[in-house]
Order: structure tokens, then C-alpha cells, then sequence
């Protein structure tokens, strides 16, 4: 099963690309943030007459998350109430919608917008802090179920500093600061695992280049678009790559897609016991 994660900064905006990427590459499922559409203006009939099914949660002008899938979508949650129905902050963190997740072939997908933050010294820092710490009681609400976990989307953190073009200037602002990645590990908490650095421990690998001064002409970017999979499917992971060129469309996102390929439903042959960490 090939899984994607896109941020397309307005699905009305770069429906074509999506499109063209999803028939070029064929995904099982392919994950999207910052739709930055309501509900009832996102374009789903495009989609249903490629054969996909949709299911979104958004909001005009600002955030929105969707999955696009070629597999019925079962059990569909939104939000923070999908998981934390009396959880009076995680009510009060529901007016940005950045939170949508799905039951697809027996995995649980979760697709996330963490909020950006702005900066260290901003309230939107503060409430970016805030907004993890309640996907943390979120995820532990889900875990209860034991399902096979795929957590991914714009989180709009760097973990390491391998993860940005230039570590020794931006190390300790905004997405590289120390209670960001600790905020971010303990969601993880050594049951979700980056599956990216499965596979490829260098640097220089990047899916998100700023509009601004020229980031992307010059390769100055940062990782900070993830795919963490719990242990029963990291075993089962047979690649993730970065589709970099997809950055050089003529009015693009300024992110890429990132895509995991797991061997899914797992075979007698393949299947290996949880014990990869």
C-alpha cells in the first residue's frame, strides 16, 4: 500500500497538480493539508470522477486537511472531538481545522497540520506548544483501539538538525526549537517511527522551500513534512521518498509529497514480528 502526504496550499488552487500527480504516481491514499476551503466549497466532484473517494475537514481561507483514497474510507474521525469528545481544550483548539483521520485496508491514518508558530517570542508559539501537547492525549485516546497506526502531514518541525539547510542559524527559532522537537517526541514516543530515516540518514533531503528568497532555486529547505509509522507497519515498509521535482511546477506548492510504500495487508512471506527497535 503506497500512502502520501501532501501540503498544496489551496486544493482550489493546484487541483490540476494533484490530479496529474495522483494519475502519475497512483497512491492508495494521499493525505493533503491546508486545503484552505470550506467544507461545502471543496471541490470533491473532480475527485469522485476520477474514481477517488474523499473525505475532508476544513475552513475558509485558512488550515483544512483531507484524504484522497482509492479504498473506502471507514470510520472517519474529525478534529480532536473524533478522540477527545470531553476534552475541554481539545474543544477549544476545534475552531482550526487540522485534524482528520481514517480506517483504510485495517490501518489508521492520521492526518495532521501542525500549526507553524510563527515565532518563539509569538502567542502562536505558545499555542502551537498547546496544539501538540492535546495531539498527544489524542493519540494516546487512539491507541487504546490497537490498530495499526500511519501519523502523517505538515508538522511543521524539523527533528533533527540534518533536517534543515543551514542548522547552525536557524537551530533554536521557530520549527527547530528545543520545546517544539521535545513536544514532538513525546507524541511519538518510541511507538511511532520515522520511516523517511528507514531508509535514507543524510542530509540535504528537504520537502518544504520557502517562497521567499529564492529558497528553492538555491536547495535551501528544511524536512518538515512526516510519515511516522507504529511498530506492526514499520516492519512492513519497503520504501519513502520525496517527490523533490514536483517543488519546480509552474506555481506550485512550496511543499512536496512525501510517499511511504508498506507491504500491505502483510503475506506469511514478508511479514516480520514487531521487534524492528
Amino acid at each position: 500500500m503506497q500512502i502520501a502526504t501532501w501540503n498544496v496550499n489551496s486544493i482550489r488552487t493546484r487541483l490540476d497538480q494533484v490530479i496529474a500527480w495522483l494519475e502519475e504516481v497512483n497512491p492508495d491514499l494521499l493525505c493533503i493539508q491546508e486545503t484552505k476551503v470550506s467544507d461545502q466549497l471543496f471541490p470533491l466532484q473532480k475527485l469522485k470522477d476520477k474514481g477517488y473517494e474523499v473525505s475532508f475537514y476544513g475552513q475558509k481561507a485558512y488550515n483544512g486537511v483531507a484524504v484522497i483514497s482509492k479504498h473506502p474510507l471507514e470510520d472517519v474521525r474529525k478534529g480532536f472531538a473524533g478522540e477527545l469528545a470531553n476534552d475541554l481544550e481539545a474543544k477549544q483548539l476545534e475552531e482550526q481545522k487540522r485534524v482528520i483521520s481514517v480506517l483504510v485496508e485495517g490501518i489508521r491514518v492520521i492526518n495532521v497540520y501542525v500549526p507553524n508558530g510563527s515565532s518563539i517570542k509569538s502567542d502562536k508559539y505558545n499555542y502551537k506548544i498547546t496544539w501538540l501537547n492535546c495531539l498527544n492525549r489524542y493519540l494516546k485516546a487512539q491507541a487504546i483501539r490497537e490498530e495499526p497506526v500511519c501519523l502523517l502531514g505538515d508538522f511543521n518541525i524539523a527533528p533533527e538538525a540534518k533536517d534543515i539547510h543551514n542548522p547552525d542559524r536557524l537551530t533554536g527559532g521557530i520549527m527547530a526549537s528545543e520545546p517544539e522537537r521535545k513536544a514532538l517526541q513525546s507524541l511519538l514516543d518510541n511507538n511511532l517511527h520515522d520511516v523517511f530515516r528507514v531508509f535514507e540518514q543524510d542530509s540535504n533531503y528537504w520537502s518544504w522551500w520557502d517562497y521567499r528568497s529564492g529558497a528553492w532555486d538555491r536547495d535551501k529547505g528544511w524536512r518538515i513534512d512526516h510519515i511516522y509509522l507504529s511498530n506492526v507497519l514499520i516492519t512492513q515498509a519497503r520504501s519513502c521518498e520525496i517527490h523533490k521535482k514536483i517543488r519546480g511546477n509552474i506555481q506550485p506548492s512550496d511543499h512536496a509529497p512525501v510517499l511511504v510504500d508498506i507491504a500491505w495487508p502483510p503475506s506469511e512471506e514478508n511479514y516480520v514480528e514487531d521487534d524492528f527497535f
